[in-house]
Protein backbone atom coordinates (compact mmCIF):
# COMPACT_ATOMS: atom_id res chain seq x y z
CA UNK A 1 0.00 0.00 0.00
CA UNK A 2 3.08 2.37 1.02
CA UNK A 3 4.28 1.71 -2.32
CA UNK A 4 1.48 2.24 -4.41
CA UNK A 5 1.10 5.78 -3.20
CA UNK A 6 4.13 6.26 -3.24
CA UNK A 7 4.09 5.45 -7.06
CA UNK A 8 0.90 7.73 -7.31
CA UNK A 9 2.73 11.01 -6.85
CA UNK A 10 3.97 12.97 -9.67
CA UNK A 11 5.12 16.49 -9.51
CA UNK A 12 3.29 18.07 -12.25
CA UNK A 13 5.12 20.19 -14.86
CA UNK A 14 3.63 23.43 -14.11
CA UNK A 15 4.76 22.67 -10.53
CA UNK A 16 8.39 22.37 -11.56
CA UNK A 17 7.68 25.35 -13.62
CA UNK A 18 6.40 27.32 -10.06
CA UNK A 19 9.68 25.50 -8.29
CA UNK A 20 12.17 27.36 -10.56
CA UNK A 21 10.78 30.87 -10.56
CA UNK A 22 10.73 30.65 -6.48
CA UNK A 23 14.56 29.41 -6.30
CA UNK A 24 15.06 32.53 -8.87
CA UNK A 25 13.16 34.53 -6.53
CA UNK A 26 13.87 33.36 -3.04
CA UNK A 27 17.39 34.38 -4.26
CA UNK A 28 17.08 38.12 -5.57
CA UNK A 29 15.30 38.16 -1.94
CA UNK A 30 17.83 36.82 0.08
CA UNK A 31 20.75 38.27 -0.96
CA UNK A 32 20.20 41.45 -0.05
CA UNK A 33 17.99 40.60 2.90
CA UNK A 34 20.92 40.20 6.12
CA UNK A 35 22.54 43.29 4.44
CA UNK A 36 19.64 45.84 4.27
CA UNK A 37 19.94 46.67 8.23
CA UNK A 38 23.08 47.57 7.85
CA UNK A 39 22.99 49.31 4.50
CA UNK A 40 20.06 51.22 6.20
CA UNK A 41 21.99 52.44 9.16
CA UNK A 42 24.71 53.69 6.94
CA UNK A 43 21.97 56.76 6.86
CA UNK A 44 19.92 56.70 10.02
CA UNK A 45 20.37 55.03 13.11
CA UNK A 46 18.78 52.20 14.41
CA UNK A 47 15.61 52.76 15.36
CA UNK A 48 14.81 54.38 12.05
CA UNK A 49 15.88 51.71 10.54
CA UNK A 50 13.17 49.95 12.34
CA UNK A 51 10.85 52.75 11.68
CA UNK A 52 11.62 52.04 7.86
CA UNK A 53 10.45 48.34 8.16
CA UNK A 54 7.17 49.19 10.00
CA UNK A 55 6.40 51.80 7.37
CA UNK A 56 7.15 49.69 4.68
CA UNK A 57 5.03 46.79 5.94
CA UNK A 58 2.22 48.77 6.66
CA UNK A 59 1.98 49.92 2.98
CA UNK A 60 2.69 46.15 2.03
CA UNK A 61 -0.50 45.01 4.26
CA UNK A 62 -2.47 47.40 2.51
CA UNK A 63 -1.24 45.99 -0.88
CA UNK A 64 -2.06 42.50 0.57
CA UNK A 65 -5.37 43.43 1.54
CA UNK A 66 -6.29 45.00 -1.71
CA UNK A 67 -4.82 42.31 -4.23
CA UNK A 68 -8.41 40.39 -4.70
CA UNK A 69 -9.33 43.89 -6.08
CA UNK A 70 -5.99 44.15 -8.34
CA UNK A 71 -6.17 40.68 -9.49
CA UNK A 72 -10.16 41.16 -10.43
CA UNK A 73 -9.12 43.74 -12.44
CA UNK A 74 -6.04 43.38 -14.02
CA UNK A 75 -5.88 39.34 -13.98
CA UNK A 76 -3.53 36.68 -12.54
CA UNK A 77 -1.13 36.42 -15.80
CA UNK A 78 -0.19 40.80 -16.30
CA UNK A 79 -0.42 41.42 -12.54
CA UNK A 80 2.54 39.01 -11.84
CA UNK A 81 4.48 40.27 -14.91
CA UNK A 82 3.82 44.46 -13.49
CA UNK A 83 5.25 42.75 -10.19
CA UNK A 84 8.20 40.74 -11.05
CA UNK A 85 9.16 43.98 -13.10
CA UNK A 86 8.42 46.53 -9.86
CA UNK A 87 10.39 43.91 -7.74
CA UNK A 88 13.68 44.30 -9.99
CA UNK A 89 13.09 47.89 -10.29
CA UNK A 90 13.02 48.11 -6.67
CA UNK A 91 16.78 46.35 -6.36
CA UNK A 92 18.35 48.54 -8.85
CA UNK A 93 16.54 51.33 -6.95
CA UNK A 94 18.34 50.23 -3.88
CA UNK A 95 21.91 49.36 -5.62
CA UNK A 96 21.71 53.16 -6.42
CA UNK A 97 20.54 54.81 -2.93
CA UNK A 98 22.85 57.11 -1.46
CA UNK A 99 20.38 58.49 0.91
CA UNK A 100 17.78 57.78 3.78
CA UNK A 101 14.84 59.09 1.63
CA UNK A 102 16.39 56.80 -1.38
CA UNK A 103 16.61 53.96 1.08
CA UNK A 104 12.95 54.26 2.57
CA UNK A 105 11.62 54.17 -1.36
CA UNK A 106 13.68 51.08 -2.31
CA UNK A 107 12.68 49.12 0.83
CA UNK A 108 9.05 50.18 0.64
CA UNK A 109 8.84 48.92 -3.47
CA UNK A 110 10.82 45.77 -2.64
CA UNK A 111 8.95 44.66 0.40
CA UNK A 112 5.46 45.36 -1.28
CA UNK A 113 6.78 43.54 -5.04
CA UNK A 114 8.08 40.41 -3.12
CA UNK A 115 4.98 40.19 -0.70
CA UNK A 116 3.00 40.25 -3.90
CA UNK A 117 4.93 38.07 -5.64
CA UNK A 118 4.67 34.94 -3.46
CA UNK A 119 1.14 35.52 -2.89
CA UNK A 120 0.87 34.54 -6.47
CA UNK A 121 3.22 31.85 -6.53
CA UNK A 122 1.00 30.48 -3.56
CA UNK A 123 -2.09 30.74 -5.96
CA UNK A 124 0.16 29.22 -8.94
CA UNK A 125 1.23 25.99 -6.56
CA UNK A 126 -2.05 25.61 -4.69
CA UNK A 127 -4.01 25.50 -8.24
CA UNK A 128 -1.70 22.59 -9.51
CA UNK A 129 -2.06 20.58 -6.35
CA UNK A 130 -3.86 17.57 -4.73
CA UNK A 131 -4.66 17.76 -1.07
CA UNK A 132 -2.92 14.18 -0.23
CA UNK A 133 -0.20 15.55 -1.81
CA UNK A 134 0.00 18.88 0.02
CA UNK A 135 2.54 18.20 2.45
CA UNK A 136 5.66 16.92 -0.02
CA UNK A 137 4.38 20.02 -2.72
CA UNK A 138 4.70 22.36 -0.52
CA UNK A 139 7.71 21.27 0.80
CA UNK A 140 9.35 20.40 -1.99
CA UNK A 141 8.70 24.28 -3.04
CA UNK A 142 9.96 25.26 -0.11
CA UNK A 143 13.20 23.10 -0.74
CA UNK A 144 14.00 25.08 -3.64
CA UNK A 145 12.96 28.58 -2.14
CA UNK A 146 15.03 27.71 0.46
CA UNK A 147 18.56 26.86 -2.03
CA UNK A 148 18.08 30.65 -2.89
CA UNK A 149 18.30 31.54 0.96
CA UNK A 150 21.84 28.67 1.56
CA UNK A 151 23.75 30.71 -0.62
CA UNK A 152 22.46 33.85 -0.65
CA UNK A 153 24.44 34.67 2.47
CA UNK A 154 28.02 33.83 1.26
CA UNK A 155 27.60 35.56 -2.14
CA UNK A 156 26.41 38.75 -0.30
CA UNK A 157 29.51 38.81 1.81
CA UNK A 158 31.85 38.04 -0.97
CA UNK A 159 30.01 40.94 -3.00
CA UNK A 160 30.67 43.41 0.01
CA UNK A 161 34.36 42.80 0.59
CA UNK A 162 35.21 42.89 -2.94
CA UNK A 163 32.61 45.79 -4.22
CA UNK A 164 30.03 47.50 -2.33
CA UNK A 165 26.36 46.84 -1.19
CA UNK A 166 25.05 48.25 -4.06
CA UNK A 167 27.02 45.47 -6.15
CA UNK A 168 24.66 43.26 -4.26
CA UNK A 169 21.07 44.45 -4.91
CA UNK A 170 22.24 44.94 -8.52
CA UNK A 171 23.00 41.42 -8.88
CA UNK A 172 19.31 40.27 -6.98
CA UNK A 173 17.58 42.08 -9.52
CA UNK A 174 19.52 40.90 -12.04
CA UNK A 175 18.55 37.44 -11.71
CA UNK A 176 14.70 39.05 -12.08
CA UNK A 177 15.42 39.12 -15.88
CA UNK A 178 15.54 35.57 -16.11
CA UNK A 179 12.63 34.51 -14.10
CA UNK A 180 10.39 37.51 -15.96
CA UNK A 181 11.90 35.38 -19.47
CA UNK A 182 10.68 32.16 -18.25
CA UNK A 183 6.98 33.16 -16.37
CA UNK A 184 6.57 35.01 -20.25
CA UNK A 185 7.83 31.99 -22.44
CA UNK A 186 5.70 29.37 -19.80
CA UNK A 187 2.45 31.47 -18.46
CA UNK A 188 -0.14 29.70 -21.33
CA UNK A 189 0.84 26.71 -19.21
CA UNK A 190 -0.01 28.56 -15.75
CA UNK A 191 -3.63 29.67 -17.45
CA UNK A 192 -6.14 29.52 -14.14
CA UNK A 193 -9.88 29.12 -14.69
CA UNK A 194 -10.12 30.57 -11.72
CA UNK A 195 -12.06 33.45 -11.40
CA UNK A 196 -11.60 35.84 -8.25
CA UNK A 197 -14.75 37.30 -6.42
CA UNK A 198 -14.14 40.72 -4.39
CA UNK A 199 -13.53 39.35 -0.86
CA UNK A 200 -15.02 40.79 1.94
CA UNK A 201 -11.68 40.43 4.13
CA UNK A 202 -13.91 41.59 7.66
CA UNK A 203 -16.05 38.62 7.20
CA UNK A 204 -13.27 36.39 5.96
CA UNK A 205 -11.39 37.28 9.23
CA UNK A 206 -13.82 36.91 11.20
CA UNK A 207 -14.32 33.21 9.70
CA UNK A 208 -10.82 32.72 10.17
CA UNK A 209 -10.84 33.70 14.21
CA UNK A 210 -14.49 31.55 14.63
CA UNK A 211 -12.13 28.59 13.26
CA UNK A 212 -10.07 26.97 16.09
CA UNK A 213 -7.56 25.76 13.65
CA UNK A 214 -7.41 28.56 11.23
CA UNK A 215 -6.88 31.07 14.30
CA UNK A 216 -4.48 28.75 15.62
CA UNK A 217 -1.98 28.32 12.60
CA UNK A 218 -2.14 32.14 11.92
CA UNK A 219 -1.01 32.94 15.05
CA UNK A 220 1.66 29.93 14.35
CA UNK A 221 2.57 31.78 11.40
CA UNK A 222 3.08 35.08 12.87
CA UNK A 223 5.26 34.10 15.79
CA UNK A 224 7.48 32.11 12.97
CA UNK A 225 7.65 35.68 11.64
CA UNK A 226 8.45 37.76 14.37
CA UNK A 227 11.33 35.08 14.86
CA UNK A 228 12.41 35.71 11.28
CA UNK A 229 11.96 39.32 11.74
CA UNK A 230 14.32 39.26 14.97
CA UNK A 231 16.56 36.96 12.76
CA UNK A 232 17.15 38.95 9.73
CA UNK A 233 17.24 42.24 11.04
CA UNK A 234 18.47 42.43 14.49
CA UNK A 235 20.78 39.04 14.49
CA UNK A 236 23.25 40.42 12.12
CA UNK A 237 22.81 43.98 13.55
CA UNK A 238 23.79 42.13 16.74
CA UNK A 239 26.99 40.47 15.64
CA UNK A 240 28.38 42.43 12.94
CA UNK A 241 27.79 45.92 14.93
CA UNK A 242 27.99 44.77 18.91
CA UNK A 243 29.95 41.96 19.05
CA UNK A 244 32.13 43.18 16.16
CA UNK A 245 32.02 40.00 13.73
CA UNK A 246 32.97 40.56 10.02
CA UNK A 247 30.91 40.10 7.38
CA UNK A 248 33.63 37.63 6.14
CA UNK A 249 33.03 35.75 8.95
CA UNK A 250 29.12 36.18 8.80
CA UNK A 251 28.05 35.05 4.91
CA UNK A 252 29.76 31.82 5.55
CA UNK A 253 27.76 31.35 9.00
CA UNK A 254 24.82 32.68 7.40
CA UNK A 255 24.90 29.77 4.82
CA UNK A 256 25.28 27.16 7.07
CA UNK A 257 22.98 28.24 9.52
CA UNK A 258 20.31 27.69 6.61
CA UNK A 259 20.97 24.49 5.83
CA UNK A 260 18.23 22.63 8.16
CA UNK A 261 15.95 24.11 5.65
CA UNK A 262 17.13 21.88 2.78
CA UNK A 263 17.60 19.20 5.07
CA UNK A 264 14.83 18.92 7.24
CA UNK A 265 11.51 20.50 5.82
CA UNK A 266 11.09 17.37 3.10
CA UNK A 267 11.02 14.91 5.07
CA UNK A 268 9.03 16.80 7.73
CA UNK A 269 6.63 16.62 5.13
CA UNK A 270 6.30 13.46 4.45
CA UNK A 271 5.97 12.41 7.65
CA UNK A 272 3.40 14.23 8.36
CA UNK A 273 1.56 13.40 5.45
CA UNK A 274 2.19 9.82 5.83
CA UNK A 275 2.47 9.24 10.15
CA UNK A 276 2.06 12.01 12.07
CA UNK A 277 0.13 14.99 10.99
CA UNK A 278 1.38 18.43 11.47
CA UNK A 279 1.41 19.40 15.50
CA UNK A 280 3.88 17.31 16.90
CA UNK A 281 6.60 18.21 14.44
CA UNK A 282 5.39 21.88 14.69
CA UNK A 283 5.39 21.66 19.11
CA UNK A 284 8.99 20.22 18.74
CA UNK A 285 9.96 23.49 16.35
CA UNK A 286 8.59 26.16 18.34
CA UNK A 287 10.83 24.39 21.55
CA UNK A 288 13.61 24.86 19.48
CA UNK A 289 13.20 28.03 18.52
CA UNK A 290 12.36 29.00 22.48
CA UNK A 291 15.81 27.62 23.25
CA UNK A 292 17.92 29.37 20.22
CA UNK A 293 16.42 32.62 21.37
CA UNK A 294 17.34 32.23 24.97
CA UNK A 295 21.14 31.35 23.53
CA UNK A 296 20.71 34.43 21.66
CA UNK A 297 20.69 35.97 25.06
CA UNK A 298 23.66 34.67 26.89
CA UNK A 299 25.93 34.15 24.34
CA UNK A 300 28.26 37.06 24.16
CA UNK A 301 31.61 35.72 22.42
CA UNK A 302 32.38 36.23 18.93
CA UNK A 303 33.76 32.49 18.68
CA UNK A 304 32.39 31.37 14.98
CA UNK A 305 32.14 27.61 15.72
CA UNK A 306 29.84 28.21 18.35
CA UNK A 307 27.54 30.87 16.67
CA UNK A 308 27.30 28.39 13.62
CA UNK A 309 26.00 25.82 15.82
CA UNK A 310 23.58 27.78 17.63
CA UNK A 311 21.97 29.05 14.57
CA UNK A 312 22.03 25.87 12.54
CA UNK A 313 19.72 24.52 15.69
CA UNK A 314 17.29 27.93 15.95
CA UNK A 315 16.72 27.13 11.81
CA UNK A 316 16.05 23.56 12.65
CA UNK A 317 13.34 24.66 14.90
CA UNK A 318 12.30 27.31 12.29
CA UNK A 319 12.54 24.61 9.56
CA UNK A 320 10.58 22.22 11.15
CA UNK A 321 7.60 24.81 11.99
CA UNK A 322 8.06 26.30 8.37
CA UNK A 323 7.01 23.36 6.70
CA UNK A 324 4.36 22.28 9.17
CA UNK A 325 2.76 25.49 8.47
CA UNK A 326 2.46 25.23 5.00
CA UNK A 327 1.61 21.94 5.07
CA UNK A 328 -1.26 22.43 8.06
CA UNK A 329 -2.53 25.78 6.15
CA UNK A 330 -3.11 24.75 2.87
CA UNK A 331 -4.80 21.35 3.59
CA UNK A 332 -7.70 23.71 5.37
CA UNK A 333 -7.64 26.25 2.15
CA UNK A 334 -7.95 25.37 -1.87
CA UNK A 335 -6.99 28.11 -4.17
CA UNK A 336 -10.37 30.06 -4.47
CA UNK A 337 -9.61 30.46 -1.64
CA UNK A 338 -7.86 34.01 -2.36
CA UNK A 339 -9.17 35.76 1.27
CA UNK A 340 -7.72 33.58 3.88
CA UNK A 341 -4.53 32.92 2.01
CA UNK A 342 -4.14 36.74 2.00
CA UNK A 343 -4.67 36.84 5.32
CA UNK A 344 -2.13 34.55 6.19
CA UNK A 345 0.29 35.99 3.66
CA UNK A 346 0.08 39.37 5.78
CA UNK A 347 1.63 37.48 8.99
CA UNK A 348 4.67 38.36 7.38
CA UNK A 349 4.21 42.42 6.92
CA UNK A 350 2.39 42.41 10.25
CA UNK A 351 5.33 40.70 11.77
CA UNK A 352 7.82 43.96 9.82
CA UNK A 353 5.23 46.03 12.19
CA UNK A 354 5.14 44.37 15.22
CA UNK A 355 8.93 43.04 15.72
CA UNK A 356 10.62 46.71 15.16
CA UNK A 357 7.69 48.40 17.09
CA UNK A 358 8.86 46.49 20.38
CA UNK A 359 12.91 46.67 19.34
CA UNK A 360 12.04 50.37 19.30
CA UNK A 361 10.83 49.37 22.62
CA UNK A 362 13.61 47.65 24.24
CA UNK A 363 16.90 49.20 22.83
CA UNK A 364 15.24 52.61 24.15
CA UNK A 365 15.78 51.06 27.51
CA UNK A 366 18.23 47.98 27.14
CA UNK A 367 20.84 46.39 25.01
CA UNK A 368 19.48 44.82 22.11
CA UNK A 369 19.99 40.75 22.74
CA UNK A 370 17.30 41.73 25.51
CA UNK A 371 15.21 41.20 22.56
CA UNK A 372 16.18 38.02 21.81
CA UNK A 373 14.95 36.85 25.55
CA UNK A 374 11.67 38.63 25.24
CA UNK A 375 10.29 36.26 21.78
CA UNK A 376 11.89 33.30 23.19
CA UNK A 377 8.56 33.95 25.56
CA UNK A 378 6.09 34.38 22.73
CA UNK A 379 7.85 31.04 20.99
CA UNK A 380 7.28 29.47 24.17
CA UNK A 381 3.21 30.73 23.93
CA UNK A 382 3.21 29.08 20.12
CA UNK A 383 4.19 25.64 21.63
CA UNK A 384 0.84 25.95 23.29
CA UNK A 385 -1.40 26.60 20.73
CA UNK A 386 0.27 24.17 18.43
CA UNK A 387 -0.58 21.64 20.89
CA UNK A 388 -4.19 22.63 20.22
CA UNK A 389 -4.78 22.57 16.75
CA UNK A 390 -6.44 19.15 15.42
CA UNK A 391 -4.06 17.31 13.75
CA UNK A 392 -4.85 16.53 9.70
CA UNK A 393 -4.55 12.83 10.40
Amino acid sequence: MLLQRKKSFKVRPQLIILYIMGLIMALSVALPAYVHSNFLNQFVSLKTVSLFFIIANIITSFFILSFPKILKRFGNRSTFKAIIVIFAFSLFLFSTANSAIGGLISLICFTVSFNLAFIKLDLFIEKFSRNKDTGKIRTIYLTFYNLGWVFAPSISSYLIKTNSYGFVYWLAGALLIPAFIIFLFYSPQLKSSIKYERVNLFKVMKKMWQNNNLRGIFIIALILQLFYTTAVVYVPLYLHQNLGMSWQTLGPIFSIMLLPFLLFELPAGILADKYFGEKEIMTIGLLILTLSLFLFFYIDVTTTWIWAIVLFFSRTGAALVEAMRESYFFKLVNAKDIGPINIFRLTGPLAYIIGPLLAILVISFLPINYLFFFFAFVTASGAIIALSLKDSL
